[in-house]
């Protein structure tokens, strides 16, 4: 049963390249931010109002994040999210991924239809915030990838010769079937 994490910043591209392996590898595909925003539904709340209320209250994280073991103790799956690399122990590969601060507000205010320089500060201080929330809830350094197999800055590439990038290396590191 393989479990592969893809961690990162906000913008990086983490839900693109996690759904693009799920659909390569046959591998399930659960999304922490999905996870958030299901519980914020179920508690008839937006996002940013439950993201507020994650700030004082651990239970919030604590839920999500416990989804997110919860599906990796199934196997089979690539788990999406800004700390999954740091808090699924059995994963088999952890990937991390990041891209400058700029690039990645860019990014964000084009999905989110947003002015750039709004994604810029709403992007730093919700990883700002995330980084405190981390910190003080399971004494994770979200600036310390040590445990990382694959770290990449999302910059550098296309998406289409960094997926094969991501995917040969973890096709060159796991048994998939007769591969390898």
């Amino acid at each position: 049963m393989v479990v592969i994490t893809v961690s990162g910043t906000p913008g990086s591209g983490k839900s693109s390249v996690a759904s693009y392996l799920s659909s390569q590898l046959g591998l399930r595909h659960v999304s922490a931010g999905d996870l958030f925003r299901r519980l914020a539904a179920e508690r008839n709340m937006s996002v940013v109002d439950l993201n507020l209320v994650a700030q004082s209250d651990t239970s919030v994280d604590r839920e999500v994040d416990g989804m997110s073991v919860d599906e990796a103790k199934k196997g089979n799956v690539i788990i999406e999210g800004h700390i999954t690399g740091w808090i699924v122990k059995q994963a088999d590969l952890r990937i991390y991924l990041d891209a400058p601060l700029p690039v990645r507000a860019d990014r964000i205010a084009k999905r989110e239809a947003i002015d750039f320089h709004n994604a810029l500060e709403q992007t730093s201080r919700r990883e700002e915030s995330e980084r405190l929330r981390y910190k003080s809830l399971y004494g994770i350094d979200t600036g310390c990838l040590n445990g990382f197999d694959i770290v990449l800055n999302t910059s550098k590439w296309e998406m289409a010769p960094m997926l094969r990038i991501v995917t040969q290396c973890i096709r060159e590191t796991l048994v998939f079937g007769s591969q390898k």
